[in-house]
């Protein structure tokens, strides 16, 4: 079986082509021919020929402007090259959808190719003042396009190339961590529980990564990305099940703050918990946040979890952190997210505590 249509690559847009459209309303059919005028017709799907991108940015805002919300969101429709390759018609999806790709072709080629890297933030181990792992964070090539990681991120939702992006990140993640980073050091990496939508079948390139650049599945760490809200636990669980079925370990990111709730850590039960910053900001100096870290460490020991502390900046952070028996840590004390990892040396100059 194929990896997933949803998550795999796709073709790039050419120059020259053809939009493709279907609908199963034909009052939209028919006022989408006499908009564009010129095309081809094959049983229910019009074909609608551009000659250069400038011809097909008209044509998409010419159609924008004709239909409304709803007749938009009843067109549904693709591109293709030249030779109209079938394999194309897989992608098609409503037209706002497909506007958003058409008007942001640099953001598209930059998922479809995965042109960005990973920068490596330093997860240490509080007690043995060492680097345990790194968090893999994405960021723009060097010489490559520029681009906000959070407006790349925001396109891919808008776009319905969220799976997309997801699982070109996790490959990326693989194969930077097998170039620069140890054996026996952990690599976090974040994951959409969204975009995955059977486990088994859209984890397949991810797995297949790990086994070609020689990762051990024990060295890996999925967690779920901030801001991701869970909206089927039993899928997420599920999702965590297929990951350690392949060895690897899973983290729920988060807690203290927006949807992870001591009540969401006690039914997932992940290997790892990250505290949110939100809790950690001063929480030498505030007993309410004590009181809720506390009771996040007492479920995290209860239940087998390492707990991590995150967005660490202030060396007493860490000693509260340290004092009170959390395992690890990260944030900007300890080390920002870099294209090169910590090394020992550097670690030791953070400590001031």
């Amino acid at each position: 079986m194929n990896d997933c249509q949803r998550c795999s690559q796709f073709p790039e847009l050419k120059s020259k082509g053809y939009l493709l459209f279907h609908s199963k309303n034909t009052m939209i059919t028919h006022s989408l021919k006499k908009i564009v005028q010129k095309y081809e017709e094959n049983d229910s799907l019009v074909f609608v020929p551009y000659t250069s991108f400038e011809h097909l940015e008209e044509m998409v805002l010419k159609i924008r402007a004709s239909f409304t919300k709803e007749e938009k969101e009843q067109l549904v429709g693709t591109y293709t090259d030249e030779n109209k390759n079938q394999n194309r018609f897989v992608n098609m999806t409503s037209f706002p959808v497909l506007s958003e790709r058409l008007k942001n072709r640099d953001f598209v080629s930059i998922i479809n190719k995965r042109m960005f890297t990973q920068h490596l933030q330093p997860i240490i181990s509080l007690q043995q003042n060492d680097v345990f792992g790194y968090e893999f964070l994405l960021r723009p090539l060097p010489n490559g396009y520029p681009f906000s990681p959070g407006e790349l991120f925001s396109f891919s939702q808008r776009a319905g190339l969220q799976s997309n992006l997801d699982s070109q990140a996790r490959i990326a993640s693989i194969e930077i961590s097998s170039r620069l980073v140890k054996p026996g050091v952990k690599r976090f990496i974040n994951f959409l529980p969204s975009s995955i939508y059977d486990p088994n079948h859209c984890l397949k390139s991810t797995f297949k990564a790990v086994e070609k650049y020689g990762v051990a599945p024990t060295d890996l760490v999925f967690e779920v990305v901030e801001t991701e809200k869970i909206q089927n636990m039993d899928h997420l669980k599920m999702i965590f099940r297929t990951y350690q079925e392949h060895g690897m370990k899973v983290a729920l990111d988060d807690l203290g703050s927006g949807f992870s709730s001591v009540e969401v850590l006690k039914e997932l039960k992940p290997n790892f918990t990250k505290i949110d910053r939100s809790l950690i900001a001063y929480c030498d100096q505030d007993q309410e946040k004590q009181s809720r870290i506390k009771e996040i460490l007492d479920i995290g020991n209860a239940y087998g979890m390492t707990v991590l502390a995150e967005g660490i900046e202030r060396p007493e952070e860490a000693q509260f952190c340290q004092q009170v028996g959390i395992s690890l840590a990260q944030g900007y004390f300890f080390g920002k997210p870099n294209d090169q990892p910590l090394v020992q040396d550097q670690l030791s100059e953070q400590r001031v505590y």
